[in-house]
């Protein structure tokens, strides 16, 4: 991970990033290489470098026809380089300044046309060969396109991009969030499960994940993350995107024996919501919508905190939750049908599903309010959670208006904002420190991830959607190269923030191009 001119901006920058056991822990094992050129009496520098009071040196990335060269002939070394700067860590609030060992040097004798390789690996048996790593990398990528279907370049390099998410456990195969600082996370790796799994043909995997996920369900919950070393379940939305991986799993695949397996923790998870489970979940016995919430957590997606405190309070029934829930009903009832399976789940949607509808229109018909009866009342402001209302597969709702508001308010070239530009508390840039970017994380900040949602809602109700992909598949060449950020500012031109490499960013563009692309006339 770096930047193309070799300049190490983030203290996250290096050739070799190790991944110890468990999916977060992840140690810089080689920062970079500085190689210098000698052509008769002339050395060329062709590393560059940062340092704390300001000077970049070397500074490689500006000369004429610069080149890499790989290769052996160790010599031994031993200094420190003191006081290396990263810029992007000085922007967002972080330590930017940095030592580093230089270990020693690799020297050769090149002749024109000749190349010296270097391989650095973390484990103690001999790496293999630099230009073979190279090759074996590019026959990976071939055949991740041919099991996508991708027919085209951008397609081949989404399924490339996918793949670089999927990573492998004791217990099974499963998904990193993002890079480089997120490891497991339930809500990513279930709202990412088609893109990353279905969409590219792996089918295999994509079973092992849902049988996996399935053991892990406590008082009708999935962990959202054991980031922190432990296991947090403190969300209310992931074992519902579970129910909707199911769904979409069988759809894709025909293999309702999956279903089979999985319908006793199904099963549980709808009778925990439906009577109650962590942090105040429950359906409400007046009108069968999910509530959640609890003082002091933030359990939704939008899910930043500063202080303890929620930057984005969603106590109550918050629309994609009871989307999610009239569909991950409906889903279990389908399946439980298909099975022979007694149960009570059919009338429990349609209920809901009428709830929904009559309870989450705004009063001017320009939408649906974000969440009902939560402490403070209801709240009508725009944002993107209502295209879920319409886009997943037993969606309640196909209404027009609500993809007009959010194309008029919230779309955008990388993805769609958090939160309409007119509202309180929006916030157009996603800069500064921790805290100040936790502020802005879900008060604007444009998410590339929502423009599944939006192209699912828009496809529902005949909307346009042409050019809705065009600034993401330009952005693939722009920051994190071959992949999608995970956010963007809220403001033009819409630079990207967060993560460079994020999970559900990638899937869900994929998973939307695909869609769009198998729907276009031929």
């Amino acid at each position: 991970m770096g930047t193309v001119a070799g300049l190490r901006t983030r203290r996250y920058h290096g050739l070799l990033v190790v991944a110890a056991p468990g999916a977060a822990s992840r140690r810089l094992g080689l920062a970079a290489l500085d190689p210098v050129v000698r052509i008769g009496d002339r050395a060329v520098r062709l590393g560059t470098d940062e340092w704390a009071g300001g000077v970049v040196d070397p500074g490689g990335f500006v000369f004429e026809d610069a080149y890499r060269v790989h290769g052996p002939g160790w010599e031994p070394g031993g200094d420190w380089y003191r006081g290396v700067y990263a810029r992007d860590e000085a922007a967002r609030g972080l330590n930017p300044v940095e030592d580093l060992w230089a270990a020693g040097r690799f020297t050769a004798e090149l002749a024109p046309g000749e190349a010296m390789e270097v391989t650095a690996a973390a484990d103690d048996g001999a790496p293999p060969r630099a230009h073979r790593l190279v090759a074996d990398a590019r026959r990976r990528a071939r055949k991740l396109a041919r099991q996508a279907g991708a027919t085209d370049p951008v397609a081949r390099g989404l399924a490339v991009a996918a793949d670089q998410f999927v990573m492998g456990t004791p217990t099974g195969p499963s998904a990193v969030a993002g890079y480089p600082w997120f490891g497991e996370w339930s809500r990513d790796l279930m709202t990412s499960f088609e893109g990353l799994f279905l969409t590219t043909g792996r089918h295999a995997e994509a079973r092992e994940v849902l049988l996996r996920a399935g053991a892990t369900v406590s008082e009708g919950m999935l962990a959202n993350t054991a980031d922190t070393g432990t296991l947090e379940y403190n969300t209310a939305d992931a074992a519902l995107w579970f129910l909707h991986a199911i769904g979409r799993y069988v759809t894709v695949t025909g293999d309702l024996d999956l279903a089979a397996t999985l319908a006793a923790p199904m099963d549980e998870v709808l009778t925990r919501h439906r009577h109650g489970t962590r942090y105040g979940i429950a359906a409400d016995p007046a009108d069968g919508l999910l509530t959640q919430g609890k003082p002091g957590f933030a359990l939704t997606w939008m899910d930043a905190r500063i202080d303890g405190r929620p930057v984005t309070e969603r106590q109550g029934k918050a629309v994609e939750i009871n989307a999610l829930w009239v569909s991950g009903l409906a889903t279990t009832a389908e399946l439980f049908d298909r099975l022979g399976r007694p149960h009570d789940w059919t009338s429990a949607a349609a209920r809901a599903a009428d709830s929904l509808r009559r309870r989450f229109p705004r009063p001017d018909g320009d939408g649906l309010h974000d969440v009902v009866d939560g402490p403070f009342g209801d709240d009508a402001t725009v944002r993107p959670n209502q295209l879920l209302a319409l886009s997943l597969p037993h969606a309640p709702l196909a209404d027009p208006r609500v993809v007009a508001v959010c194309r008029r308010e919230l779309l955008t070239s990388l993805g769609l904002r958090s939160l309409a530009p007119d509202a309180p508390g929006y916030e157009p840039r996603h800069r500064g420190g921790p805290a100040q970017r936790d502020r802005a994380y879900h008060q604007g900040t444009v998410w590339p991830w929502l423009i599944g949602p939006f192209v699912d809602a828009a496809l529902r109700v005949g909307a346009d959607t042409e050019g809705v992909l065009d600034g993401l598949e330009l952005h693939l060449a722009e920051w994190g190269l071959g992949s999608v950020s995970e956010t963007a500012d809220a403001a033009a031109p819409h630079t990207a923030t967060g993560c460079p490499f994020q999970a559900w960013s990638v899937a869900e563009l994929l998973r939307a191009r695909t869609r769009l692309t198998a729907d276009r006339p031929a």
